[in-house]
């Protein structure tokens, strides 16, 4: 639609279009603008608010696609212009868009909105086309109420569905769809919100409240309108800010039983079956973290080779790793195959000296990783792999 205010470069507004929608001469009447749906999340700051869009070009919402690819896709929910020409029909909801797009921010990290979408910024949502015509839907839609309906996105099995798990489940269901059909390149759907809600429930636990496998307590954030809980053990919350599977590409060894008592003397080994940048962290129950590496002790700072083994404290260090307090803890290894900057939330200089907040810690890193990859021609989820080993100090 024509932009009425001047705020898109290309002079364009993208909208949503309700059923009623009208087509004028050169424009459409009767849409939800970017602008006016900007404008109705900003009276909401302060409150719960989830917003789920499933629809072509979903991505962030404010979007702008050039003219050379604005043409319609018969078949797809992206509408252009009344004047514009049909494009080939395609059997997709949406076809792939790569050159055409125009970032505008979202407000979702300002407040306490929980936004999911369909797809990154230079793609478009799908419909299942596997099924008839007529029984059709989004592939994330089902993706997403499937995740939510029972454990089938309870990575850890600990019977809370995160948020975090939830965007790792849309992720992988939306994956396995694009691997089906030959016309789609990527498909990857977004979770925008603050760093501290990835380990919320996305859904409130069946058994919250109540004597269950694990105990839930009020997740600390800015949805305080909206009943939502976090695994009260640091440890156990692991997996919920994660989400991601212990799939066994990262592997985390020590070499001594993982039962130790105060004083012991260990070592640790990891080791990945893909390249990439490490940061290994310690948690235990009480939600406490010490960030093992990067630090200022190792002699260089240079991110793992495949299947080649890092061990930890090396000659260079000066100085042993000692087990020290009580109870259940956890190492977890976080290895980022891109090249993405993380120094603002793992600095070296805070390696093996500052306690951290285990669930703010791990949030802020999972955070950055869930960003879509832009350094290439291709843009796509960034690629990193997560391994976890548990110990107890007597």
């Amino acid at each position: 639609m024509t932009d009425q205010d001047g705020d898109e470069d290309d002079g364009m507004d993208e909208a949503l279009a309700p059923f009623d929608l009208v087509a004028k001469a050169k424009d459409w009447v009767g849409a939800v603008t970017d602008d006016e749906l900007d404008a109705i999340l900003e009276r909401l700051k302060g409150r719960a608010v989830t917003l789920v869009i499933d629809a072509c070009h979903s991505g962030t919402i404010s979007r702008s696609l050039l003219d050379e690819v604005s043409a319609g896709i018969d078949g797809a929910r992206f509408l252009p212009r009344p004047e514009a020409k049909p494009v080939e029909q395609a059997l997709t909801r949406g076809l792939r868009i790569d050159l055409g797009v125009i970032d505008k921010p979202s407000r979702a990290n300002e407040s306490g909105i929980v936004a999911w979408r369909a797809s990154a910024p230079n793609q478009v949502a799908w419909d299942d086309v596997r099924l008839p015509v007529e029984s059709r839907h989004g592939v994330f839609t089902a993706a997403y109420v499937a995740g939510q309906t029972g454990a089938a996105a309870d990575a850890n099995a600990n019977g809370l569905t995160s948020n975090a798990e939830l965007f790792e489940y849309v992720t992988a269901q939306s994956a396995t769809y694009c691997a089906s059909q030959e016309k789609c390149d990527t498909l990857d759907p977004q979770l925008e919100t603050k760093a501290q809600n990835l380990g919320a429930s996305a859904v409130i636990p069946a058994q919250a409240g109540a004597e269950a496998k694990a105990r839930y307590e009020p997740a600390i954030g800015d949805n305080t309108g909206q009943a939502s809980y976090q695994d009260a053990n640091a440890v156990d919350a692991i997996g919920d800010i994660v989400g991601k599977m212990d799939a066994g590409d990262v592997t985390i060894s020590i070499d001594r039983p993982t039962s130790m008592k105060t004083g012991d003397v260990f070592k640790l080994t990891v080791a990945s079956k893909v390249a990439g940048s490490l940061i290994l962290l310690d948690v235990n129950t009480a939600g406490a973290a010490t960030q093992i590496f990067p630090n200022e002790f190792a002699q260089k700072i240079t991110p793992l080779s495949a299947n080649v083994p890092l061990t930890l404290p090396d000659e260079y260090y000066g100085f042993d790793f000692e087990a020290s307090g009580k109870g259940e803890s956890a190492f977890v290894a976080l290895v980022v195959s891109d090249a993405v900057d993380l120094a603002d939330v793992a600095p070296k200089t805070r390696g093996l000296k500052v306690e951290l907040n285990a669930r703010e810690t791990l949030s802020e890193i999972v955070s950055r990783l869930q960003k879509i990859w832009t350094d290439d021609l291709d843009k796509r989820g960034i690629r990193w792999s997560v391994g976890t080993l548990r110990y107890h100090v007597e």
